[in-house]
């Protein structure tokens, strides 16, 4: 259709006369011009058509002095709450207020970068942008971190929290205080952050500001009396904040960050309730590596918060945990694109480039200093203890160098995933990763296959499990008598340990008590144990579960929402390891032990999760031209069956006369089609028995050599239960 248009275009005389002519650009640096010439194709000089376009009379980005912000004039925050609470929503009013982006209706989420972002509408990476605000005619300086609001990217929220000194806690004034908020609440607790309450979306129908209000009394235990309301003259919306900020400062509003309603008073309430950083531009260059990122050109970009001292391009810089020294080639502020800058100074936040090349060079938590001025490294975050594993393999073992390094250059992006690597006899070399949740390990998969092309199989999640051993050869060959067991088909013997140890979390639960009845038969299924109960006001109940993580990993949180109506949220937290009566079960197919398939399983619970595995891979397993048996076995004892019949070819159709071909047209099963077929057959019955027979012997050899295709979803789907 296009070489039909270009073709019928080129007929006119118009076109014919103006296509021996070319467009050439031409730049007047002494003038700051641009022009454009038009010119015959065998001319060298002599221009027939120009256009001049004046070039900006001021550079694409405005060079910043930074030297003018000193550290009272910096206030560094974060925005943390539950999953789906406006903190995105809030981010793009605050740049849209401050003039880091203009003001238009596509301003969605300006902060999500990543296409996994837009596509679950979900934040799973903490991002930095610089603000500019004025405020009693001083000019502050601004870094603001949007975090993360789901459980498992918690590990995101508390590195944001070290180069912050304050937050701003979200509340929907619609749903009110969730599991999520209280976790990141007591995140910003023990940090000795200032944290600033915000009631948001009170421009919803059921919005309820009061009753956030006796959540924020009774879970947070700030009294009601220590909560001051302030009516806002211009709209008419109270207003709250802690009695633990001095009486002059301004209160912190409820807001709606869709409509933009309020939003100021947050900006006068960071400048006046948060404190300032520490550190002097007088003290020797020290900067914290909060998180960082790779470049394919540029190499790693790292994301540094100064704790004190300067730095500017050309910088000689050391890294303390690698002892290397680096040339600084780029360094400035993010708003939230990056904005380049001569120098950074004390108490500021930004990105920095010096030439690391490999991603093993880029350490998050590591320190850098100058030079010639070494100074004591900073503590560093504590690593993110993994609580899913899983097995990650290619598709084709030829893509398995390709693979590495997208997996290794991801993992600096998201450093709470842990690296092991693995083999498999089915699979090949692959790795074992360690995931803070079910959540971020899909999250990790798909941005693999959207930022790195790379296709991958990965198999059912585990978790860690604990085995106490009993030989002395065993002991001595592991350094301990404590075993940690990450791959079940590692799991040790009964024989030859004393016991075995399950991870348990402590779940909370907040629901309204509509629902509690529903909620407790689910935690009771899945061996949970409660530990309190309280009502946090007179339709909402807050739950605490003492769980077995194997329990709850995979598809729980997805049933508490179904059976709460969306309006239940759920955290949990590391609470150690317990005793527990686990046994090894390994699926069989067609009598061959699939070791991505292997789980460990309580005793109690081994035939019910055996027979339910089974059930699903019948229905994940695509039909072959021969028959699959599915098996469950514990040891040599086959516990459940399922089969997959084979597709069947009718080999006695030229044995059966016309009129019993009208009848095998008929929706029939196969049983009553054998003996119609053996009773209408006027022939030797020898004759037919032979045919059958020759077939059953090939389906016996296809099963014997032919392979089960594990379709890749199949892997999560099998763990995931129907809950009645």
């Amino acid at each position: 259709m296009t070489y039909f248009l270009v073709k019928q275009l080129c007929d006119f005389s118009l076109l014919r006369r103006v296509l021996p002519f070319k467009v050439c650009r031409r730049k007047m640096p002494s003038y700051n011009i641009c022009y454009r010439v038009l010119r015959h194709r065998w001319m060298k000089s002599l221009p027939v058509f120009s256009s001049f376009r004046s070039l900006s009379t001021q550079p694409a980005k405005d060079v910043v002095d930074l030297s003018k912000f000193p550290v009272d004039k910096i206030r560094n925050f974060c925005i943390i709450a539950h999953i789906d609470h406006g903190k995105s929503t809030l981010a793009d009013r605050l740049l849209e207020m401050t003039g880091a982006i203009a003001k238009t209706e596509k301003n969605k989420q300006v902060l999500d970068k990543l296409q996994v972002e837009r596509e679950r509408g979900i934040t799973v990476k903490a991002q930095t942008a610089s603000l500019f605000y004025s405020h009693d005619g001083q000019e502050y300086l601004l870094n603001l971190i949007d975090t993360p609001g789901h459980v498992d990217f918690s590990y995101e929220v508390s590195r944001s929290l070290s180069a912050c000194q304050g937050v701003l806690l979200i509340i929907d004034a619609n749903q009110g205080i969730q599991a999520q908020t209280v976790a990141n609440f007591y995140l910003a607790f023990e940090a000795q952050l200032a944290i600033i309450p915000v009631i948001n979306k009170i421009d919803l129908k059921n919005a309820n500001p009061e009753q956030v209000e006796s959540q924020i009394e009774k879970v947070f235990d700030i009294p009601r009396e220590e909560c001051i309301r302030v009516k806002d003259g211009a709209n008419r919306f109270p207003v709250l904040f802690t009695a633990h900020a001095s009486q002059t400062s301004p209160p912190v509003p409820q807001i709606s960050a869709k409509l933009g309603t309020n939003v100021e008073a947050v900006l006068q309430a960071v400048v006046e309730r948060i404190p300032h950083p520490g550190g002097s531009v007088d003290d020797p260059f020290k900067a914290l590596v909060f998180d960082s990122n790779f470049d394919h050109y540029r190499g790693v970009v790292a994301n540094i918060a100064v704790i004190g001292g300067r730095v500017k391009k050309g910088d000689k810089i050391v890294s303390a945990h690698l002892s290397k020294t680096y040339e600084v080639n780029e360094l400035g502020l993010l708003r939230p694109e990056e904005h380049a800058t001569q120098k950074l100074f004390a108490g500021q936040v930004g990105y920095i480039i010096a030439g690391m090349k490999d991603v093993k060079e880029a350490q998050i938590g590591d320190t850098l200093y100058r030079h010639e001025h070494p100074v004591q490294a900073l503590p560093g975050f504590k690593p993110a203890k993994a609580m899913v594993f899983a097995g990650m393999y290619p598709v084709d073992q030829s893509e398995y160098p390709a693979l590495r390094s997208a997996v290794e250059r991801l993992t600096l992006n998201d450093s709470s995933v842990t690296v092991q690597r693995d083999s498999s006899l089915a699979l090949g070399a692959g790795w074992r990763l360690g995931f803070l949740g079910l959540l971020h390990m899909e999250v990790f998969n798909q941005r693999l296959e959207q930022e790195y092309n790379a296709s991958v199989i990965v198999t059912a999640p585990t978790v860690p499990y604990k085995a106490i051993l009993s030989s002395a050869k065993l002991i001595k060959e592991h350094g301990g008598e404590e075993l940690t067991i990450v791959n079940p088909a590692q799991f040790p013997d009964r024989s030859v340990v004393l016991e075995y140890l399950e991870p348990m979390v402590l779940g909370t639960i907040l629901a309204p008590d509509a629902y509690t009845g529903k909620i407790m038969s689910l935690c009771l299924s899945r061996r949970g144990v409660q530990k309190s109960m309280v009502y946090i006001d007179e339709q909402r109940v807050m739950l605490k579960y003492l769980f077995p993580l194997n329990e709850i990993v995979v598809d729980f949180y997805d049933l508490l929402k179904s059976m709460s109506s969306g309006y239940a949220s759920f955290d949990y937290e590391n609470a150690d390891y317990q005793a527990a009566d686990l046994i090894k079960m390994d699926i069989l197919l067609n009598g061959r032990p699939v070791e991505e398939l292997t789980t460990i399983v309580h005793g109690e619970r081994a035939y019910s999760m055996g027979k339910a595995m089974c059930e699903r891979l019948k229905e994940s397993i695509p039909r072959q031209m021969f028959e699959i048996a599915i098996q469950a076995a514990i040891g040599s004892k086959v516990i459940a069956r399922e089969t997959v019949k084979a597709f069947r070819k009718n080999v006695l159709a030229k044995c059966v006369s016309r009129r019993v071909s009208v009848v095998l047209c008929d929706n029939l099963s196969q049983v009553v089609l054998i003996l119609i077929r053996l009773l209408q057959y006027g022939g030797d019955i020898t004759r037919k028995m032979k045919l059958l027979k020759r077939q059953a012997e090939g389906k016996k050899k296809m099963r014997r050599i032919g392979n089960v295709d594990v379709p890749k979803d199949a892997f999560i789907s099998v763990l995931k239960r129907k809950e009645k």
